[in-house]
This record gives C-alpha cells, sequence and structure tokens, in this order.
C-alpha cells in the first residue's frame, strides 16, 4: 500500500509543557516554525494546551500541520471536541484516537467527519506497549492514516510488530517521547568529552539532536514529536529533521550512548 509519509520531520509536541500560558506557547511556536516546524501535537488532555496552540498558530495557520486528539469515553463527548477544535484552529489536519479510548465507537463517525473533509486524516495512539496488541487491532482495521507510539533508543518494543506493520498498511509513524520522556535514563545520560564527535558530519551538535535524528534515521518513521518549553530549544530540536540521516554504525553509536 502506497505510504502516507509526512515527513521525516521534527514536530513540537505540547504535554506539560505551556499548558494556558499564552504567551509562553507563542514564543515557543514562533521558534519551532522558524526553524521549520511544521507538525504540532496536542490534546483535550493536556489542559490548555490546544487553546494556547491556536492563539499561537492564529497569523501562522497555513503554515501548521494540526494533529490533535478526541479523548473521551463516550461519543457525545468526542464530537464537542472536535467541534470545539474546529472553533479553535479552523480545521484540522490529523485527528487522533488518544491512548485507544472507546476507538471503536468513535471510528464510525470519525471516518464520516474525514468523508466530509473536516479532518484530513485520522490517527490512534498509545504510549504503552503493554496496549500494542489492542493497537495493533485498531491498525489492522484499515481505517487509520497514523500512528502514534514511543520509540527511543531505550523504548524499541514498536519495532517488533508495530513499524513492519505500518509499512504493509502504509499508515505514517509519529514518535512520541522520542528523548525518553521525564525521569528516562535516556535525559540523564553522561556524555564524555567528544562522544558526539563522530556525528557531527550528520548536523548533530547535542544530545537531543542525536536521538531525534536516530529515530528520524529509521526510515519507517516520518515525525518526531519532542516537547519543550524553551523556544531556543524548541529551534534545536527543529535542526534534526535535516538530513543527512544517521547510516546504521552511527545509529548503533547513538545506541551505545544510550547505554541501549
Amino acid at each position: 500500500m502506497e505510504h502516507r509519509s509526512l515527513g521525516p520531520v521534527v514536530g513540537l509536541g505540547t504535554w506539560a509543557t505551556f499548558d494556558s500560558d499564552a504567551r509562553l506557547a507563542g514564543d515557543v511556536v514562533a521558534s519551532a516554525l522558524g526553524a521549520g516546524t511544521a507538525v504540532f501535537d496536542s490534546s483535550p488532555m493536556y489542559g490548555g494546551a490546544e487553546r494556547s496552540l491556536a492563539q499561537a498558530l492564529r497569523a501562522r495557520r497555513d503554515r501548521a500541520t494540526v494533529a490533535t486528539k478526541v479523548w473521551a469515553p463516550r461519543v457525545d463527548e468526542g464530537k464537542r471536541q472536535l467541534e470545539r477544535q474546529v472553533r479553535l484552529f479552523g480545521r484540522v489536519e490529523i485527528e487522533q484516537v488518544h491512548n485507544l479510548v472507546a476507538w471503536e465507537e468513535h471510528l464510525p463517525w470519525l471516518e464520516r467527519e474525514r468523508e466530509e473533509g473536516r479532518v484530513r486524516l485520522l490517527g490512534v495512539t498509545h504510549y504503552s506497549s503493554s496496549a500494542f496488541d489492542e493497537l495493533e487491532r485498531a491498525l489492522r482495521t484499515g481505517c487509520f492514516d497514523t500512528v502514534q507510539l514511543p520509540l527511543s533508543p531505550a523504548e524499541r518494543e514498536c519495532e517488533r510488530r508495530l513499524l513492519p506493520l505500518a509499512v504493509e498498511l502504509g499508515i505514517a509513524v509519529i514518535v512520541m517521547r522520542p528523548l525518553g520522556g521525564a525521569g528516562s535514563r535516556l535525559v540523564r545520560a553522561a556524555l564524555s568529552a567528544g562522544a558526539l564527535e563522530p556525528l557531527r558530519p550528520f548536523g548533530v551538535e547535542t544530545w537531543a539532536q542525536a536521538l531525534l535524528k536516530w529515530a528520524l534515521s529509521d526510515p519507517r518513521v516520518d515525525v518526531v514529536i519532542p516537547a519543550t518549553s524553551k523556544p531556543a530549544r524548541a529551534a534545536e530540536n527543529a535542526r534534526a529533521g535535516e538530513p543527512p540521516w544517521l547510516p546504521e554504525a552511527e545509529r548503533g553509536l547513538v545506541e551505545r550512548l544510550a547505554g541501549g
């Protein structure tokens, strides 16, 4: 099946970053857009992040692909969430069922929304490998265009079945937690002086860039969505979305540095 490619690009996640701080969101989003970021991921679960993101994108909406989510145990609540998102963003490019919550109930009406053009692509997400069996079942319906899942040198369970399945079905892959998440050993990795030197020909200057480029160098991955509340970090992360990509040997180096 033809692959629904979105990248490879570095996007911007909004989990646990600017929430209801519209000024901070404006600064982070402006920095990300200026560095070439085009995909912005959010959810009703993230407090005020959707509203802050919408305000930050208001004058620059045409430059952004908005990937947000339905996070609701009931269909009527999910429909209200989408209505609010359309009011905020004008349209939704990627509407995802967050953490598989009531995905079978939501799928029929979301498919109608896609057919009518209120959303462009439908996706499904989950953060835990314990849900990968159910995630696989959802993907095998053939109804989803994207899947969002965790991938990093410390979290590679999706490589066994879900990434090959995404290729088989032509599903675009959005990677959450590419830096390992809060408290991860990846963010605490102690690198020796010069550890990243072999990666500099590939545009890598920081450990975060090494991790992001590690994920994007897997041809099955379309988008990584690191979150940050620092405008300079958003721009720095975005630069990892530029080729050249890491060959197998350099990806192996990142894995060794990560202790994976």
